[in-house]
């Protein structure tokens, strides 16, 4: 495997080349010592270490929810919010389709983050303190709101954001039912246990078009095939107030929404306060804060 340096960081995940290159993951899943105490059983650590996901039926209650879903509202029909650079409009409809660094805009999304049955999941799983890599709220109103195409987090963190290891982890706890029909998350089980680098160069200030519609990071179709051959695709339903967690690396998508039924989320990446940002591996530039944070401060 050939590897580069960037500030003095082997690069273990080589991306962004002439040709797709697959890497067996170099670093574990699961970084907590399987009897430190925490929310998370060791069963469900070991699913998570074998699947790269865990999905739990109810995380937060519904009064709960029922205040999120009211920020969310606030959030999206504030005219300030919509010109703010941190949010995301679909190409189509011009609605918002993401608003991020969310616990940084509202106090009540902060609340979650630092609620210890989301943060305290996160510090088992990654075995340290950690920070908050990246918020956002992803808005799927109904009738026509558009997929987020097949990818792996970390490649994109790894070559844009200049993440060195695969330390990471994501909760996505749903804002509305999540159904089998309106867009729901789709995961490859086991995919998290290899890297696929992306053929192609990142184009300056890439971040701009992939936030709307991914390009640069984009996994091949004959990837793709091979992948959902092996692996399966798992897609996730539940009420409004489950969540579900998933490794970094895992290659995951979501569809349209084409029904009447929207489907929001607040997604929430940590990381471990030992695995801070470098350079990034395979862009000119790195990307705005709002989207990879520099600030390594652990959530308390």
């Amino acid at each position: 495997m050939t590897t580069t340096t960037t500030t003095n960081v082997t690069d273990l995940y080589p991306t962004r080349g002439a040709t797709e290159v697959a890497t067996p993951r170099q670093d574990p899943v699961v970084w907590g010592s399987p009897d430190t105490p925490g929310p998370v059983s060791a069963g469900d650590l070991q699913a998570l270490d074998r699947d790269g996901f865990l999905a739990i039926d109810q995380l937060i209650a519904p009064d709960e929810v029922a205040e999120y879903q009211r920020e969310l509202e606030r959030l999206t029909t504030d005219p300030a919010i919509r010109a703010d650079e941190r949010s995301i409009v679909e190409p189509q409809s011009k609605e918002i389709r993401s608003v991020f660094e969310v616990h940084k805009i509202s106090e009540v999304f902060a609340k979650l983050v630092r609620d210890e049955r989301v943060v305290g999941r996160a510090r088992q799983i990654l075995g340290s303190d950690v920070y908050v890599h990246q918020s956002r709220i992803n808005v799927k109103p109904g009738f026509g709101a558009s997929g987020f195409y097949w990818h792996s987090d970390f490649e994109t963190w790894h070559a844009e954001d200049g993440l060195p290891h695969m330390r990471t982890i994501s909760v996505s706890i749903a804002l509305t039912e999540n159904y089998d029909t309106n867009g729901g998350l789709m995961i490859m089980p086991g995919s998290h246990k290899t890297f696929l680098g992306c053929a192609g160069a990142t184009p300056k200030d890439n971040y701009k078009k992939s936030l709307q519609m991914q390009d640069a990071g984009t996994p091949s179709d004959e990837a793709l095939t091979k992948m959902a051959s092996e692996y399966g695709i798992k897609l996730f339903t539940g009420k409004a107030g489950s969540a579900t967690w998933f490794d970094c690396n895992c290659m995951h998508g979501s569809g349209d929404n084409i029904t009447p039924f929207p489907r929001s989320n607040v997604f929430i990446v940590f990381n471990s306060v030992e695995n801070t940002a470098v350079q990034p591996f395979a862009a000119p530039i790195r990307r705005p804060e709002f989207i990879g944070a520099r600030d390594f401060t652990p959530v308390r």
